[in-house]
């Protein structure tokens, strides 16, 4: 069963180097062969601490995808090495989702 998905993807590298457009390009190519589509949102802020008391403060990138929990988590592990992150956080929005297509 598919439903809304957001991911959280880094802007910056955890050394503080903003990633160019062609890594998050090849980013959605990969989600886009995974899940078909996603939806990206305006960078927010976002502040957490790690298991060794290390903060981070960093911008992210909200990415809304409609797929399967199987897929969110081939999504979830691409972006952990893609990124190369600590960690990667994902949550459902809806499980009740509506899609109509225009009937041809």
């Amino acid at each position: 069963m598919k439903t809304l998905w957001e991911i959280l993807v880094p802007r910056y590298s955890n050394k503080g180097e903003e990633y160019p457009l062609s890594h998050h390009h090849a980013w959605d190519e990969k989600v886009k062969a995974i899940a078909g589509g996603m939806t990206i949102l305006k960078p927010a802020k976002g502040h957490w601490v790690n298991p060794h008391g290390k903060l981070f403060s960093e911008e992210m990138i909200p990415v809304r995808i409609y797929c399967t929990e199987q897929e969110i988590d081939l999504i979830i592990d691409m972006t952990l090495v893609h990124y190369g992150q600590e960690a990667v956080m994902a949550y459902e929005l809806s499980s009740h989702v509506k899609m109509r297509r225009k009937h041809q």
